[in-house]
Parts: C-alpha cells; structure tokens; sequence
C-alpha cells in the first residue's frame, strides 16, 4: 500500500463537507499525514463584474472564518492543515490541485442530490471520482 502524506479535503460548507471535514480528521491522524482544505468559488456563467466581486469577497470571507475556527479548536492542534480557496469551477480546480501538489486521497463529501438533478448540474463527486488521479473517499451526507 502507498504511503499517504498528503491528504486534500474538498470543502463547501455543506453539511456533508462538515461530515467529511471530522472524517478527514481522523484520517490523516491515523496516517499523519497533512491536510489540504480546499474550498472553490464558482462563479455564475452570467454577471457583472460587482457582482462577481460581490460573490468572491463573500466566499472568502466564509472560509476565512471557518478556518480561524478550524484552527482556533483545541481538537485540531495536532493537524498539519494548509488551507486554499480557489476561484473556477470546482472539478477543474479540487483535480488540478490535486495533482500539482501530488495529493495522495482525496476526501468529498456528496449530498445525495436526485438521478434528476445530477443529470441537469453534474456531480463534483462523481468527476472527481471518475478523474482523480490518486484515490477518492466519499462521505453521503449523514453516512459518518
């Protein structure tokens, strides 16, 4: 079995990202490994450009205070975590840092959206899991 140093934690503040953040917890403790918490901005396909910046500085600043949280826990002390927020669309993003910063697992949370829904948007999970180049755990919401 490969050694895992790295770990990336896809984050969007859903309850199922919460539920993979504690999963994510245990993990790289159990391996010691270190911790990427990655959250990705998506922008709409249509807006101004105040808009947009309206939309950034909002995500940013929910990050920003949910890792001053993170960090803040005295549960958390014994994590080695970096933490990024990147702004495109989240596959394209949580794949590429994935492998420019040669992550070995990936942690996602999935909401468990209908077969409807998932054919109209699309699954993160499902394009992560699909072309990932290292391998994925899923955590449904409520599984963990």
């Amino acid at each position: 079995m490969a050694e895992i140093k790295e770990v990336l934690l896809a984050y969007d503040d859903s309850d199922c990202a919460k539920q993979a953040l504690v999963f994510a917890c245990d993990f790289v403790r159990r391996f010691g490994a270190r911790l990427h918490i990655v959250s990705v901005c998506q922008l709409p396909q249509v807006g101004s450009g105040v808009a947009l910046e309206g939309i950034i500085d909002n995500d940013q600043k929910n990050f920003s205070e949910f890792f001053k949280r993170f960090q803040n826990d005295p549960l958390n002390q014994d994590i080695d975590v970096i933490e990024k927020m990147e702004i495109g669309q989240p596959v394209d993003k949580i794949l590429h840092y994935a492998e420019t910063h040669k992550i070995d697992h990936i942690i996602i949370g999935h909401r468990g959206i209908s077969n409807i829904q998932r054919w109209i948007l699309g699954s993160v999970a499902r394009e992560v899991i699909d072309n990932a180049c290292c391998p994925v755990t899923v955590i449904r919401e409520a599984s963990y």
